[in-house]
């Protein structure tokens, strides 16, 4: 497998009140055959998150056609899982509606923040919330974040991988998650039951945490790619990974085909994939320098 980059797409220019800085965790959805509109989460001044959007050339996406100039989603009221930022995850259609599974983010005091996943739905422009309480909430056997997930629907049953925090470290005067990305399965897309272990863990010497996984399913085979944050020297990196079941997976990280530029706006780190398929090519978009600091850029499948 080998990307081709193709550039930098799009970073916020400060003028819009809800988007001062960041376009993080690109999110893909394929309009019409012309179209494919590009969620992101920005920050505010006060540095709160929500989720606005670019309409983009499908046969050339570094040509923006269009911008949100109001976000799709805000922010939850005080107190709420989300009250501090809302980040898109993954967006799919079922039944005539649009399902968008966000990230919603609480800051807080021992740790930065903790992370739970929503679930919004829009049978036009804008999307409501499902409800105020996440769709992946705490449990038992996961007590401290579980988020980012990604969601396929076949044959009627809701396929969910997602990044869960297995506990918190402090090492050098920081603190960090340690994470891995599980499996859950749905009959109605709100209600999930976990099914197994990890579907990936950490194993490079350095890493400490894989998350935001993106799916496909080829044929036989699925296929996911997956951030990798490491303590040095790329503190992110992308991995890749095949499955025959969705469940089991195999590790073919040196297959992913893409790796931090040299210089420039991804030199520092390449992060949060999305895949998606328009006009016969297969897209990557994803995030350089500083997690989404820098915006979103793409690259194209050449082999």
């Amino acid at each position: 497998m080998r990307w081709q980059k193709r550039g930098h797409v799009y970073a916020p220019d400060g003028s819009r009140w809800w988007a001062r800085a960041y376009a993080a965790f690109p999110t893909a959805e394929l309009i019409d055959d012309g179209v494919i509109r590009v969620y992101f989460a920005s920050l505010d001044s006060h540095r709160y998150g929500r989720i606005g959007y670019v309409d983009l050339d499908a046969t050339d996406p570094c040509r923006i056609l269009s911008e949100a100039p109001e976000p799709v989603l805000d922010v939850g009221q005080p107190g709420a899982f989300d009250d501090c930022g809302v980040n898109p995850s993954c967006i799919l259609a079922v039944d005539g509606r649009r399902y968008l599974y966000y990230i919603g983010w609480q800051r807080c005091e021992r740790v930065p923040y903790m992370l739970f996943a929503g679930l919004a739905v829009s049978d036009g422009a804008l999307f409501r919330k499902h409800s105020q309480v996440p769709v992946l909430d705490r449990t038992a056997s996961e007590p401290f974040s579980r988020s980012a997930p990604m969601v396929l629907r076949e044959q009627g049953l809701f396929k969910m991988w997602y990044w869960s925090c297995e506990y918190w470290s402090q090492e050098g005067g920081s603190i960090h998650y340690n994470t891995v990305i599980r499996y859950a399965e749905s009959a109605d897309g709100v209600r999930w039951a976990g099914r197994g272990g990890a579907c990936i863990t950490p194993t490079g010497p350095g890493d400490y945490a894989v998350g935001r996984p993106w799916v496909i399913h080829d044929g036989p085979t699925y296929r996911m790619w997956y951030s990798i944050r490491s303590k040095a020297p790329i503190t992110y990196r992308l991995g890749y990974a095949e499955s025959a079941d969705g469940v089991t997976w195999e590790r073919r990280d040196g297959d992913v085909g893409i790796e931090a530029s040299s210089s420039g706006w991804d030199s520092e780190m390449v992060c949060f994939p999305c895949v998606i398929d328009a006009h016969g090519s297969r897209y990557l978009f994803y995030n350089g320098n500083r997690h989404g600091a820098t915006g979103f850029g793409y690259a194209v499948l050449t082999i």
